[in-house]
C-alpha cells in the first residue's frame, strides 16, 4: 500500500489518501468492494438504490466493521424515503452522501449540518451551478463513455465546461481506468476521478467470476447505449439479450416489463402506493413519460439477474466503454496503487516539458 502521492481538493475534503472514487453501481458496490476501496486509500461509494432501508443500514454497519476509513453512500434524491435514508447516514457517521440526481436544498443543508460531504452527479454545467448554489461540496460528472445511465457529451467536453461553471471540486467519471486518465483529469483541473467498470472488474467485486470473464472478452465496440430497458439512455454490454430488446417492439416488451415490475415490488418490499410515489417523483425530477416510468422497474431486476445471479440470458450488464481495454482482475489495492503511481509519473513527465 503506497503513501499519499497526490494531494487534491478531493483528498482534503473527504480525508482519503488518493483522489480515486469507486462509483455507486447498483448490485455491484456492496460492502466488500466499498471497504476494499476505502482500505486501499480511495473513496468507496455504497450503492443504496437497489437496497431496502433495512438492507442499507446492515450494509453500512458491515462496511464500518471492515474499515475505519471514510466512505460514502449513493442515494436517489427522488426516492420517497430519501430523508429516512439520509437519517441513517447521520446516525452512523457516514462521511459522504452522493446523489444520482440533485437533492433538494433542505436535504443538502441537513446533511451539511452533520458534517456529511454532499456530492451530486451532474450532466450539464447549469446543473452544477444549481447544486453549487444550494451548498453542494463537490460534483461528479460522467461523460458519455461511462456505463449505466449516461448522456451523449464526452468527458473531454463535459469536464472543462463544468470546471468553468463552478468553483467547487469536480470529480471526473466516464472513460477512466488507469493513471494516465487520472493525470489527464487533474491537468484539466479536476479534483479526482471516478471509476465504475474498472472497479467492477476487480477481485474485490462480488460479481460472479464467469460474468467478469465475459466482460473481459469484449472489445471497444462491445457496448451499446439503449433506451429499450427502462426508457432512458443506458450503456451496457452488447449481449444477445440486449440485441433482442433493441429489435423487439414495445408491445412484445409489455409482458416481461409487467413481470419484472412485480418482481421488483416483491424484492424491494415497496407497496403499490410507494411505487406510485416514486413514479411521481421520477416524473417530476426527470421528466419521464408514463411509458418510461413503467419501464423503470426493469432496470434493477434485469441488472440483478446479470450482475448478481450471473444469468446473462435474463439480465443486462451495465458497462463503460473502457471494458474494451481491460484484461485483468486486480485487487482494489493493486488497482489504486498503480493508478496513483502512474499518474504521479505522468504529471512529473509533463512538468519536465516546462522551460
Amino acid at each position: 500500500m503506497i503513501e499519499q502521492l497526490l494531494r487534491t481538493p478531493l483528498t482534503e475534503l473527504v480525508g482519503v489518501r488518493h483522489p480515486v472514487v469507486q462509483t455507486g453501481m447498483g448490485w455491484v458496490a456492496g460492502p466488500r468492494l466499498v471497504s476494499g476501496t476505502a482500505n486501499a486509500g480511495g473513496l468507496g461509494i455504497l450503492a443504496s438504490a437497489t437496497m431496502t432501508i433495512e438492507e442499507l443500514e446492515k450494509a453500512i454497519v458491515e462496511v464500518k466493521g471492515r474499515t475505519d476509513q471514510p466512505f460514502g453512500v449513493n442515494l436517489r434524491a427522488d426516492a420517497g424515503d430519501a430523508k429516512a435514508r439520509c437519517a441513517l447516514l447521520i446516525e452512523h457517521g457516514v462521511k459522504v452522501a452522493s446523489f444520482a440526481l440533485a437533492p433538494k436544498p433542505e436535504l443538502i443543508a441537513t446533511l451539511k449540518e452533520h458534517d456529511i460531504v454532499v456530492i451530486p452527479s451532474v450532466g450539464l454545467p447549469k446543473h452544477a451551478k444549481k447544486v453549487a448554489s444550494w451548498g453542494a461540496d463537490a460534483v461528479m460528472i460522467q461523460g458519455g463513455e461511462g456505463g449505466g445511465h449516461t448522456g451523449s457529451t464526452p468527458t473531454t467536453l463535459l469536464l472543462p465546461s463544468v470546471l468553468d461553471a463552478v468553483d467547487i471540486p469536480v470529480i471526473a467519471a466516464g472513460g477512466f481506468f488507469d493513471g494516465r486518465g487520472l493525470a489527464a483529469a487533474l491537468s484539466y483541473g479536476a479534483a479526482g476521478i471516478g471509476m465504475g467498470t474498472r472497479f467492477l472488474l476487480t477481485r474485490d467485486s462480488a460479481v460472479p467470476d464467469a460474468v467478469k470473464e465475459l466482460y473481459l472478452s469484449y472489445g471497444l465496440d462491445g457496448t451499446v447505449v439503449t433506451a429499450k430497458v427502462d426508457g432512458m439512455p443506458h450503456r451496457m454490454l452488447r449481449t444477445r439479450l440486449v440485441q433482442e430488446l433493441e429489435e423487439t417492439s414495445a408491445v412484445k416488451r409489455l409482458g416481461p416489463t409487467v413481470r419484472r415490475t412485480l418482481e421488483f415490488k416483491r424484492s424491494s418490499g415497496m407497496s403499490w402506493v410507494d411505487l406510485a410515489k416514486d413514479g411521481r417523483e421520477m416524473k417530476k425530477s426527470q421528466g419521464r413519460s408514463l411509458g418510461q416510468m413503467a419501464l423503470a422497474a426493469n432496470t434493477p431486476t434485469m441488472l440483478k439477474s446479470g450482475l448478481v445471479d450471473g444469468d446473462t440470458d435474463a439480465g443486462v450488464l451495465a458497462s463503460g466503454q473502457v471494458v474494451g481495454v481491460l484484461d485483468d482482475l486486480p485487487s482494489c489495492e493493486e488497482l489504486i496503487d498503480r493508478v496513483v503511481t502512474r499518474a504521479a509519473e505522468e504529471l512529473r513527465r509533463g512538468a519536465s516539458y516546462l522551460s
